[in-house]
């Protein structure tokens, strides 16, 4: 659940950028539309993996950092502008974090179920 957790921040720090950069008085309509936009997918997908039905929500969240790269990118020109570079790390992170499973600090399911039916023959850890 934690990998859900970061990507909850990672989305409000998008949503947050547009202030801390001022790109949004600068006119730079684009990109603070694409912060908004990216920010607000970033936390439903990752909220919806806390949900059983939809606990794979998150991997969406690759699509949003594949945009996030290829929009600062190829729209920031050179040097490109430091809220064009905050969209391209950002993307870079979320690829990071997008691939963490959510029961990442769990052991495999099969794992699990065979200590589960050792505890339940009162066989203990050590046998």
């Amino acid at each position: 659940m934690w990998g859900r957790v970061v990507e909850i921040m990672l989305g409000l720090w998008l949503l947050l950028s547009p202030f801390i950069f001022e790109h949004w008085q600068r006119g730079e309509t684009g990109l603070w539309v694409s912060d908004f936009a990216s920010g607000g997918a970033i936390i439903v997908f990752a909220a919806l993996s806390f949900w059983q039905p939809a606990r794979f929500a998150h991997v969406l969240n690759l699509a949003v950092a594949f945009w996030l790269i290829a929009w600062g990118y190829f729209s920031g020109g050179y040097p490109s502008a430091p809220g064009y570079q905050n969209e391209i790390l950002v993307g870079l992170v979320l690829i990071f974090f997008a691939i963490i499973p959510t029961n990442a600090t769990q052991p495999p399911k099969a794992w699990r179920d065979y200590y589960l039916a050792r505890a339940r023959e009162g066989i203990g850890p050590k046998g």
